[in-house]
């Protein structure tokens, strides 16, 4: 299953970055897309919003006000479906996804792979 984290970053102290680890430690497979390039475990953050294949699940760490931007690309990655992770929750956008066909999810990624309801 793979994951498109939005917002991904080296910073060790940014969720995102404590997201893609869990997701690693998980066993599921990531592709990063961030502001500022880097590497995480490996994985290279783009910078430039490349199209990937067989998105499973996009989880955001990017809020609101920033997220117009992402719209188009992210719905262009036809995801299954959309984590809004705390503070990134966006009314208008989760109803675009929803009428897409896409699921969305307003919850921490971090608490849902501690659970095993990831």
């Amino acid at each position: 299953m793979k994951t498109l984290i939005i917002g991904a970053s080296t910073n060790t102290e940014r969720y995102a970055f404590k997201a893609a680890n869990s997701l690693l430690a998980h066993g599921h497979e990531i592709v990063l897309v961030g502001q500022k390039e880097g590497v995480i475990q490996e994985h290279k953050i783009q910078t430039n919003y490349p199209d990937f294949e067989d998105i499973d699940t996009v989880t955001m760490y990017v809020g609101p006000k920033n997220q117009p931007a992402l719209y188009d690309y992210i719905l262009k990655q036809n995801p299954r479906r959309i984590i809004f992770n705390p503070g990134t929750e966006n009314a208008e956008f989760e109803a675009m996804a929803q009428a897409k066909g896409i699921k969305t999810e307003e919850a921490c990624t971090l608490v849902l792979l501690a659970i095993g309801q990831y």
